[in-house]
């Protein structure tokens, strides 16, 4: 935990409540707790990821190699494919102007050195070191960031947010613009070229994405088996026709000069702009890659880059490029234009295009699971951060804390990605449209890590903006890149983001709200003791356990036990949960006892952001510090809220009436916190808000 508890875990209510976006720490819980105590999982203060897998018996161990192998058909899916499609799109703009073997070179370089800086330097290199605790994302990186700064800023609030609902969008483009692009290899299959019609292509893409999404409760090592191996023939299938169609114009290792891709920008304008937009396509998926971190860690998937995705890569982009050369030489030899073509597809010899098509289906559908994980994972931070609402985790590995599964969020990315499919019916329609939310990501990243370099590692501003300054230019220029295609699909990213981002804000806002009149219409647990010591209710045996968000007050359900039942317990416990901004708690942390009379304690469990709370198995642990009941003989009051609009609250009608629907279709609080069913008593009241 970091300096100051970050959040108390919901169970007055139906809510958790997020952070204040004026800098206090977020919360869980419907109340924010602003405890001055010190709390467990500081980080570590140089950087250093504790990931899966860390190489200290040498890289090449057999775990190390089976993480890696999961993380080529995890991590990499979405980055591998952009082959399908990138080169294509980036050729597409520069045909606006007319096509050179400059032009060409140009595209090339610039695809090249997007993989190097964007990829390898930045997130490879760099802010994968930016771990909190092993997980990384942009949620993750928030928490440290605020961590280090000693507390959230609203800046730093609106930059996580904004980071996750980009990501959140990217996660529903990304599996429906990869299975098209697939797809449409089919129009270059000889025979099949008139089969392939859009309704045909759309019910296929159904098909396949409808399946990937069914198969997500299997877990991501389950997948991980699969989708591996699946990943290697085609790492392997793509360098092979990059090397093949190299030596149709060798002069294509000319790109690997930045000076090309200089003097494209500078030469073509506006034209420029665009092409470095769509080139922008072949680095989508390295923000997966650094939102998944926490599946498999730094070490393998810094590993399968460098030694396996990256030459792959670059090999197909080399191959492409010197195939265009080839097909520009033609075109001129022969007195004919030029025309763009679906290069990746074009290279393959026309007898083996159909099974380089299927291959291509399976690596899309893989392509997908990136961000489907980093979905899971970006979630489960959001809702232990307070920023959602509390729903259905669950892990789907022993040995691995970092593989989940959320059901509503596997089901909302699925009608989301089957719409998508269903309007836009092919990649080209969507390809403008997918830039613009990873690049707003990426930048939101670079800025939150120049932060964590300043104010965690100790790096002086010099040394912070020699880094970080170029990379942050680096990604500006192309968030305006891809802002230029706006009207033409980078609208669509923008809209689901700012629905996101309205989504959690209101969130936010509404438990923020309702903390505030919680507080103001409570009793402080002192001088309910004192009242209590006055005027001696009714005792009962057994122990009574209330859980509540603040421990300094008295808990609602505690006032409600009194008033209605007239009766006290022999022992009372006031429970607090609190969400840690590390990703994970020592148990020998877990909990923390405070004894207030001799009637009452205070217990606070502590939680990480990727932990999963588990209130019994946390109680079994209170015996070592002295304090012992029977489960069996214990109750746990938990105080429900049912919250009604007001047109005199904080927030606008229709922000109410969204705050009420997130707060009825959150998970339980009995289930959230594994409470035994058969030992709750719930007693509610009616709030507005």
């Amino acid at each position: 935990m970091a300096a100051k508890p970050s959040g108390a875990a919901s169970v007055e209510g139906a809510s958790e409540s997020p952070a204040s976006p004026e800098g206090s720490h977020p919360a869980s819980g419907h109340d924010d707790t602003h405890s001055n105590g010190h709390g467990h999982g500081h980080g570590n203060g140089n950087g250093h990821g504790n990931g899966h897998g860390s190489p200290s018996g040498g890289l090449l161990n057999a775990q190390v190699l089976g993480l890696a192998l999961g993380s080529v058909g995890v991590v990499f899916g979405d980055i591998g494919t952009s082959p399908l499609y990138a080169f294509q799109a980036a050729m597409v703009q520069a045909a606006k102007d007319r096509v050179t073997d400059a032009s060409i070179l140009g595209v090339v370089s610039m695809a090249l050195w997007a993989l190097l800086l964007v990829v390898t330097v930045k997130y490879v290199l760099f802010v994968m070191r930016a771990d909190n605790k092993g997980e990384g994302g942009v949620l993750s990186l928030m928490a440290l960031a605020g961590r280090a700064l000693g507390q959230r800023t609203r800046l730093v609030f609106v930059l996580g947010v904004v980071g996750a609902a980009l990501f959140y969008g990217d996660s529903i483009i990304t599996p429906a613009i990869s299975v098209l692009g697939a797809f449409q290899g089919l129009h270059d299959v000889p025979g099949l070229a008139n089969v392939a019609s859009p309704k045909i292509i759309t019910f296929a893409s159904f098909f396949i994405l409808i399946g990937l999404f069914l198969i997500q409760s299997r877990g991501t090592a389950s997948v991980a088996r699969m989708f591996g191996p699946v990943m290697l023939v085609w790492f392997f299938t793509i360098a092979t026709l990059g090397v093949v169609h190299i030596a149709d114009s060798p002069n294509v290792f000319l790109a690997l000069s930045p000076h090309f891709a200089v003097e494209f920008l500078v030469r073509h304008g506006i034209v420029g702009l665009l092409v470095l937009g769509s080139v922008f396509l072949t680095v989508t998926g390295a923000e997966a890659l650094y939102a998944d971190m926490g599946h498999f860690g730094r070490w393998p998937i810094q590993a399968s880059w460098l030694f396996l995705v990256l030459p792959a890569l670059a090999l197909n982009y080399l191959g492409q490029g010197a195939y265009a050369l080839h097909a520009l030489a033609e075109s001129r030899a022969h007195g004919v234009a030029f025309d763009s073509q679906d290069w990746f597809f074009v290279m393959c010899p026309p007898a083996f295009r159909l099974a380089l098509v299927v291959l291509a289906v399976f690596a899309s559908a893989i392509a997908s699971q990136a961000v489907i994980t980093g979905a899971y994972s970006l979630s489960q931070q959001a809702i232990q951060l307070g920023l959602l609402p509390r729903m259905d985790v669950r892990r789907t590995s022993e040995t691995q804390s970092g593989q989940i599964y959320i059901p509503q969020i596997n089901g909302l990315l699925m009608l989301g990605v089957l719409a998508l499919v269903l309007v836009f019916q092919n990649s080209d329609n969507l390809s403008d449209a997918y830039g613009l939310a990873v690049t707003g990501t990426m930048l939101v990243t670079t800025i939150l890590a120049y932060i964590v370099t300043r104010h965690m590692w100790g790096w002086s501003r010099w040394m912070g903006w020699a880094l970080c300054a170029p990379l942050i230019t680096l990604d500006a220029v192309f968030l305006f890149a891809n802002g230029l295609k706006i009207a033409t699909g980078g609208w669509l990213p923008l809209t689901l983001g700012g629905i996101l981002f309205t989504i959690i804000a209101t969130w936010v806002r509404g438990t923020h709200i309702l903390t505030d009149k919680t507080r103001r219409d409570s009793v402080p647990l002192a001088d309910l003791i004192d009242m209590l010591r006055a005027r001696p209710p009714h005792r009962v045996p057994g122990t009574a356990i209330f859980l509540t968000s603040d421990p300094d007050v008295a808990p609602v359900a505690l006032m409600h036990n009194l008033k209605h039942n007239k009766v006290l317990h022999e022992k009372n416990i006031i429970l607090t949960v609190l969400t840690a901004e590390t990703p994970r708690v020592p148990e020998s942390d877990r909990i923390r006892i405070e004894p207030v009379s001799d009637d009452f304690k205070k217990l606070v469990i502590s939680y990480g952001f990727m932990e999963s709370p588990n209130v019994p198995k946390a109680l079994g642990l209170c015996r070592k510090h002295g304090l012992k009941f029977d489960i069996m003989a214990t109750s746990f009051f938990l105080g429900r809220r049912s919250v009604v609009p007001s047109a005199q609250s904080g927030m606008p009608m229709w922000q109410d009436k969204i705050y009420i629907f997130l707060m009825r279709n959150a998970a339980n609080p009995t289930d959230f916190f594994r409470i035994p069913p058969g030992r709750v008593v719930e007693l509610g009241a009616q709030v507005t808000v």
